[in-house]
């Protein structure tokens, strides 16, 4: 026997079921529904069972007819038949196959056993299995419609007694109330097995919901770029995202929560949830966590108390943002720096042709005859119109640095074009104390012409504003140098100094930061941004020379340029 049409109410409509079980759903409607179903037929095997060996004891004992054996036998043998090969599938037809073989084949045998064999028997309540099948597996007018057939046989039973020999009413009122009866669990049945079926379905599709929304949200937490960690008021990790883990310095990028509590800084971050939890209350602090075979890391953590609903069996947990205080300053000073620089490209552009003005006007004015405290005046108002001007032209600089380089740009040979600005400084600088080492004379790099001269003499005047005067060519004041490897290639702009301190050198490459008062604190800052667009790194490194203390800015390119390459790779740059 193939598959054969059946029609439980608790998967209609299909396309539902089909929904829930591409959410995920480990148990839609529809298999609750086969689990039933095969149940039923289980039960319906048991009865046939029952039914056959009776038969066949009356048979052997009391002389029951052989049609009777022969008929349980027969119906023990389809309901086998139906558990071993038959499938319920949707089907709107009440005389389908399915139910044919099932619903309707049990009515008829116990119809024909009430009505054939009920003077030894009383059959009545067998007719309550395929009520309840049809209640709770078909529609409601399939279950009214299995106890009125049952209703029926029992009241021609009870007529059929009758006119076979006169019998009291109470066998017409017995088999009405039975009826009634079957039409009460018909009814009840399949109002509680709709009720079910929707809360099945529904808490499926919650389920199914659920698990996408905590795949999405564990897709989101692994993205982040701070941690993110889930503590209950026991101490148990609920959840705990690879930027939480590397953050407290556990192996691997997803190692198990187990391993999480051996970590040293376990006992703060646990100690400080279960406080926040029995308190109540959110709260940001400060932390300095310490790692296993690493260098303690200073975090922000903040802290948000999740409750449950009221009278939730749910726990309360602290989720825990931890965030690296780097990270942290880094992103407020990139978001100054982004601000700073579009205002101040703005006011740069309002400030030019005023100042262009007051330019022209100190021209005119020193055609005149000036005193000589007039001169100095005038004298005074140059160069510090000079000095503006510098300082608007650092600062539209920083505005208009080349986003994207795509063109073909000439290949620097690096010594020769460094040999041709170190000479042209020293020509402006004759006393400054400087010597020139070039280390590699057959690298070339990709760079404009221009735009490394104005590195290297910013690093160059910015050197001698900061090298000892008292310099001799034993221990020169100022080097630059060239170095070639097969790690990268250098260039090194070096001078004697005392040590830097240390919260100076944090902020070195930020711009409007300046010890000098006539500088406006934007030429390191610029000349990082162009090392940048063109894939170079610039870097400070305090270095010992010839047994002198000093500072070094490192230009670096990470590998060597390819002589036969014309073109820089496309670049995003942003001030």
């Amino acid at each position: 026997m193939g598959v054969t049409d059946f029609a439980p109410t608790w998967f209609l409509p299909i396309p539902d079921a089909a929904a829930l079980h591409a959410l995920g759903a480990d148990s839609t409607p529809l298999e609750s529904s086969t689990r039933l179903w095969r149940y039923f037929m289980l039960v319906r095997l048991l009865v046939a069972l029952g039914l056959t060996g009776w038969m066949l004891w009356s048979y052997l004992h009391t002389g029951t007819p052989l049609w009777l054996l022969l008929a349980c036998g027969v119906y023990l043998f389809s309901t086998a038949a139906v558990l071993r090969w038959s499938r319920p599938a949707s089907a709107d037809s009440f005389w389908s196959i399915g139910w044919g073989l099932t619903l309707w084949i049990d009515l008829v045998f116990f119809g024909l056993l009430q009505t054939l064999h009920s003077g030894v028997i009383n059959y009545m309540p067998l007719f309550i299995l395929p009520v309840l099948l049809a209640s709770v597996l078909g529609p409601l007018r399939l279950a009214l419609g299995s106890a009125a057939f049952a209703t029926l046989v029992l009241l021609f039973d009870a007529l059929a007694g009758d006119l076979l020999g006169p019998q009291q009413a109470t066998t017409y009122v017995q088999g009405a109330i039975s009826g009634a009866g079957l039409f009460i669990v018909a009814l009840l049945v399949h109002q509680l097995a709709r009720r079910l079926g929707r809360e099945q379905a529904q808490a499926s599709s919650h389920r199914a919901m659920a698990d996408a929304q905590a795949q999405v949200n564990q897709i989101i937490a692994t993205g982040l770029s701070e941690g993110v960690l889930v503590i209950d008021a026991r101490g148990q990790i609920w959840h705990a995202n690879p930027a939480a883990c590397a953050m407290l310095g556990a192996p691997g990028e997803r190692p198990p929560y187990a391993l999480l509590p051996t970590l040293p800084a376990w006992p703060l971050l646990s100690s400080w949830a279960r406080a926040l939890l029995a308190q109540g209350s959110h709260m940001d602090c400060t932390m300095r966590l310490p790692r296993p075979s690493q260098e303690a890391l200073q975090v922000q953590l903040r802290a948000h108390i999740n409750w449950p609903a009221p009278h939730s069996p749910a726990q309360p947990a602290c989720v825990i943002f931890i965030e690296s205080l780097r990270d942290v300053e880094a992103r407020v000073r990139n978001e100054k720096l982004a601000a700073m620089g579009r205002v101040s490209a703005a006011v740069a552009h309002e400030i030019r042709n005023p100042l262009a003005a007051i330019s022209q006007a100190n021209a005119l004015l020193t055609e005149e005859a000036l005193t000589p405290a007039q001169q100095r005046l005038s004298t005074m108002i140059g160069q510090n119109a000079k000095r503006l001007g510098r300082t608007v032209d650092d600062i539209l600089e920083l505005a208009k640095l080349p986003a994207r380089p795509d063109l073909a740009l000439p290949l620097l040979q690096l010594d020769a074009e460094a040999s041709d600005i170190v000479a042209d400084w020293q020509a402006i600088n004759p006393s400054s104390n400087l010597v020139w080492q070039p280390g590699a004379p057959a690298t070339a790099v990709h760079f404009e012409a221009e735009h490394l001269r104005r590195v290297v003499i910013n690093l160059l005047d910015n050197a001698r504003r900061h090298a000892p005067p008292n310099a001799t060519p034993n221990a020169p004041a100022l080097q630059v140098s060239t170095h070639d490897s097969p790690d990268g290639v250098w260039l090194e702009v070096w001078n004697a100094g005392p040590p830097m301190p240390d919260e100076v050198e944090a902020h070195l490459f930020e711009p409007f930061n300046s010890s000098h008062s006539r500088s406006s604190g934007l030429g390191l800052y610029l000349a990082r941004q162009l090392c940048q667009v063109y894939r170079a790194q610039l870097d400070y490194q305090q270095q010992t020379r010839q047994g002198s203390n000093g500072h070094c800015f490192v230009l670096r390119w990470n590998v060597r340029q390819n002589p036969n390459e014309g073109r820089l790779p496309q670049l995003d740059f942003t001030l």
